[in-house]
């Protein structure tokens, strides 16, 4: 069994405003830097494997909590939003005409206007995610930790979500050659001893 530990990178500009924003390379804000540098990976998974999507967001929350550099790999970047991409999220659902749904009416096959399906990126995911030889810790985004913990806990985003993501937690997903599970408990990150 190989043990897979999901974290969200920190708060960004763009988070704070309720903008979307898929692949666009937005940093975290200084609040997050400062949040972060006091965080760090706790035992075991301070020793793990490092990954993180190649977004300077998630590289620089790795490298905060774990001390040292990510390997980053293209498979974790965040879902293509298309044309959705900067937009506000509320804007979106406020406008009939947009065709924006909210993540319990997605079903698999949601995809934005010129963006990525999810079940595209679940593609891309199960493989990064079944070649993994060793525990990991993979600094990511929350659309591809939805679609990771949505295969793993046998959701299809319809009705409500059997998980919500927070920053600061490793969403711990365990595969095999019989399937995925997801632990029930996300673990907290530790402060970091000065």
């Amino acid at each position: 069994m190989t043990r897979l530990a999901l974290l969200r990178h920190g708060h960004t500009a763009w988070n704070r405003a309720g903008r979307i924003q898929g692949r666009s390379d937005i940093p975290l804000d200084a609040a997050a830097e400062t949040e972060l540098s006091a965080l760090s990976l706790p035992a075991p998974w301070n020793a793990a494997d490092l990954r993180s999507s190649p977004l300077s967001r998630a590289v620089r929350t790795a490298e905060l909590v774990a001390g040292r550099p990510p390997r980053a790999d293209a498979a974790l970047i965040e879902m293509h939003w298309g044309a959705w991409e900067g937009c506000q999220g509320a804007a979106l659902r406020a406008d009939p005409g947009s065709g924006y749904r909210d993540i319990e009416d997605w079903g698999w096959e949601f995809r934005p206007p010129g963006g990525e399906s999810l079940s595209e990126m679940r593609t891309r995911l199960r493989g990064w995610a079944e070649a993994l030889t060793e525990d990991t810790v993979a600094v990511c985004h929350i659309g591809t930790m939805r679609v990771l913990l949505a295969h793993a806990m046998g959701w299809d985003f319809t009705g409500p979500a059997p998980f919500r993501i927070k920053r600061g937690r490793l969403f711990i997903i365990n595969t095999n050659s019989r399937g995925w599970t997801a632990d029930p408990s996300p673990i907290r990150l530790v402060e970091r001893h000065r």
